[in-house]
């Protein structure tokens, strides 16, 4: 199979006002294969985008090496460009264009004929719900019709390998599917290999053949979501929101001998990988009448991306 990115010890390391480093990406490797859809997952700040902006030649690493199709690309950046789309987070649309203008700039700028470039932008105008503007500025655009042209945009030259940064923040139902559908027609027809990030789960577990997750610069875990899962301690999960977490309720929960372990996950709730989920439910609900914590909310359920997500970036309370 086809390597299309490799990714090897990439490092990212900032420098902060008062002299101070802050390492931002530590040192690490995944390749992706032609027609492949990957999903980068991980918490606000976990250096997801900071990974996007080097390996898409935006950003120099401070160490490592990245090639897209077999080619360095510190060494030859405009070839790599040319076989990349990128939809960021931030709205970098030419705000001086009309959105037709910019459709039609991108398509000269990687290649496409004139007549190419405008059958291309009148079909994506038209299937974004972008046609009746296409001739206004895109300064006078909402952002959710922004976030429509910068994904339109972005699959203009068919690119291949498409980097989706949280495309469909914004969006509504109908457009994240109509997102999707352009998606997977490029990657069905011209083997485009897609980078994904989000924060909607059922994205990835829909379309995705292998998930990353990512915190603190770091890769946790790499697979399918079946690999990921055999991670999770148990097959069914208790969630419990309360009144306020504590250390003293924790250690309470985790010495009950239905539980594995537990995770907090913010101040009123935990995540709990029972034994046997009956006989744990049971162990809880009794726990709650003896203790000054109050419940809110208690709920059993089957392992998920979720829950594989919650299990690898949040901290665990020993037994």
């Amino acid at each position: 199979m086809k390597r299309i990115l490799e990714v090897k010890n990439l490092t990212k390391v900032f420098k902060k006002a008062n002299g101070e480093s802050h390492t931002a990406v530590n040192g690490i490797s995944f390749d992706l294969n032609e027609g492949e859809i990957f999903s980068f997952l991980g918490p606000n700040g976990a250096g997801k985008s900071t990974t996007i902006n080097m390996v898409t030649t935006q950003l120099s690493p401070t160490a490592g090496t990245i090639k897209v199709d077999g080619e360095d690309i510190q060494s030859s950046p405009i070839n790599a460009r040319t076989k990349i789309g990128i939809v960021a987070q931030h709205n970098n649309l030419d705000r001086g264009l009309t959105a037709h203008e910019n459709l039609l700039y991108h398509g000269r700028y990687f290649g496409l004929s004139k007549h190419e470039s405008e059958t291309r932008a009148e079909i994506l105008l038209k299937d974004f719900g972008l046609y009746d503007w296409k001739d206004d500025y895109v300064k006078s655009f909402s952002g959710g019709m922004a976030q429509r042209l910068k994904i339109a945009r972005a699959i203009m030259h068919k690119p291949a390998i498409l980097f989706l940064d949280e495309p469909t923040t914004g969006l509504d139902p109908a457009y994240r599917e109509i997102l999707w559908e352009h998606v997977l027609r490029l990657n069905k027809e011209n083997k485009t290999t897609v980078f994904l990030t989000t924060h909607y789960m059922e994205e990835p577990e829909r379309f995705s053949d292998r998930v990353a997750i990512y915190n603190k610069g770091e890769i946790k875990a790499i697979g399918t979501i079946d690999e990921l899962r055999k991670q999770i301690p148990s097959e069914s999960l208790i969630y419990l929101k309360v009144d306020q977490t504590s250390e003293l309720f924790s250690k309470q929960l985790s010495k009950l001998g239905t539980v594995k372990s537990l995770k907090v996950v913010d101040e009123k709730n935990y995540v709990i990988y029972p034994n046997e989920s009956k006989k744990a439910l049971t162990e809880i609900l009794h726990l709650f009448e003896q203790s000054k914590t109050q419940l809110e909310n208690i709920q059993l359920s089957s392992t998920t991306l979720d829950d594989i997500f919650i299990h690898l970036t949040t901290d665990e309370e020993e037994k």
